[in-house]
């Protein structure tokens, strides 16, 4: 049931997936935010930081805002969503996943697409401020797996927990690594492994018996970074292992509250698998929008707002 019709059509070159994926990480004008920062430590020794925007209006909504890949709570799509929620009466909490607030994480472990305890962590500590009765998710692309997975996983969902987004989401975690990994994605791919090979690097100096310069070497690709590191520091027996138990797909089945996917027929991220048509048809909670045009987080209508932002806060607000 579930499928909804998009009439997103952005002015020209943003037709253009690479042009808007492009400029919206780049070019889009940074926004004037007020960020405060709160230190969070977690049960395993280990701290994520998370960046606070509050509403003028007294109130009982919050958005849980998460980002992608080798991202952080500064980006502009996650300014911009943030921006427009306090402005219509929602506070916001954005996260740094683990060693992407500009200070590398603890643990020898970091965030990957499909551990969601550090998200299940901050909806509780939200909880026991016992001042939010709507909790809202919203994910882009690395984040939105996460929101999904952590919704269909949960066997007791807070009942606080109302709404949920994913925005660019790549649900089939290993059809997009080959999507990212193709020559069309090759800007795209370097530049992710150029960030993540740094953090490789700077880690190896605490741990030296787990991280080498020989595995360093080996780092040329994302698919190796996952089999090299991501996979055995999460406990997987390989990066094909990773991405079959962190995938999202599996868990939309048995998500029980309503759950936007909002991804873009023309985002080179994602496979043909991370458009879930029968499941969305099949199911009551799941709504599908896919938009001819996007590309990756790049839903522009102009430098103020973007029909991703405008779209997420439509979902939120109808009740």
């Amino acid at each position: 049931m579930p499928l909804v019709k998009s009439n997103f059509q952005p002015k020209l070159p943003f037709k253009n997936g690479h042009f808007s994926t492009i400029y919206s990480a780049k070019l889009r004008p940074d926004l004037k935010l007020v960020q405060k920062r709160e230190r969070l430590q977690l049960p395993d020794q280990d701290f994520i930081d998370v960046d606070w925007s509050f509403s003028e209006e007294k109130t009982e909504k919050v958005a849980i805002l998460l980002h992608g890949l080798e991202g952080n709570a500064q980006r502009r799509y996650i300014k911009g969503q943030a921006k427009l929620l306090i402005e219509n009466g929602w506070d916001v909490v954005a996260m740094n996943h683990r060693g992407c607030s500009g200070e590398d994480n603890l643990l020898f472990s970091s965030y990957n697409s499909g551990d969601t305890s550090d998200l299940a962590f901050v909806v509780e500590y939200l909880l026991k401020k016992s001042k939010y009765q709507h909790i809202h998710l919203i994910g882009f692309s690395l984040g939105g797996n996460l929101v999904l997975k952590y919704l269909g996983e949960q066997k007791n969902l807070p009942k606080q927990v109302k709404k949920g987004v994913a925005i660019s989401t790549p649900i089939n975690l290993r059809g997009s690594l080959e999507a990212l990994e193709k020559r069309r994605n090759l800007v795209y791919s370097t530049t992710f492994i150029l960030d993540l090979r740094k953090k490789y690097k700077r880690k190896m100096a605490r741990f030296p018996k787990r991280m080498t310069p020989k595995t360093y070497r080996k780092i040329t690709s994302l698919f190796k970074f996952d089999n090299l590191y991501t996979a055995p520091a999460g406990g997987f027996k390989d990066a094909y292992d990773y991405y079959e138990k962190s995938s999202s797909l599996p868990y939309l089945k048995h998500i029980t509250v309503p759950v936007l996917i909002l991804n873009a027929l023309n985002d080179s991220f994602l496979s043909p698998d991370c458009y879930p048509y029968k499941i969305a048809s099949e199911s009551e909670h799941v709504f599908l929008e896919t938009p001819k045009y996007g590309g990756h987080v790049g839903f522009h209508i102009n430098n103020h707002l973007y029909y991703s932002e405008q779209r997420t806060l439509a979902f939120l607000k109808d009740e």
